[in-house]
């Protein structure tokens, strides 16, 4: 058994046209068992079909290219390429294109995380 899994997903520009929903998963690809990562492409003009929470993740969305809103609790906001957005489990959120808009979003357990950078890392 390796200690690392690749996967190939293709160009970014690309996964709507290759995954459903615009959304790659990479959960099940990778056999993530610590978070889930998505990498979402959304065409222009697109909007989530519904608003949602979260029971216990956070989530984390990295904008990628694009302009574009995201509602949370009822409070818009502008998102665009270098935007970073940390959404907590209960926030109610959505979103909309308004540009062909790709992010990556990431989610995992609120408070899971005890270690990370060079605390987690030992020299080999």
């Amino acid at each position: 058994m390796k200690n690392f899994k690749n996967v190939e997903i293709g160009k970014l520009n690309e996964i709507g046209t290759k995954y459903e929903n615009e959304k790659a998963f990479l959960h099940n690809l990778l056999e993530l068992s610590s978070c889930e990562i998505s990498l979402n492409a959304m065409p222009m003009g697109a909007k989530l079909p519904f608003s949602h929470k979260h029971k216990q993740n956070e989530e984390i969305y990295i904008f990628l290219k694009g302009n574009g809103t995201m509602t949370l609790d009822n409070e818009v906001i502008e998102v665009s390429e270098g935007s970073c957005v940390k959404v907590l489990p209960e926030a109610a959120r959505t979103m909309e294109a308004k540009t062909d808009l790709v992010y990556i979003c990431v989610q995992a357990k609120l408070g899971s995380l005890e270690q990370f950078g060079l605390a987690d890392a030992e020299l080999c």
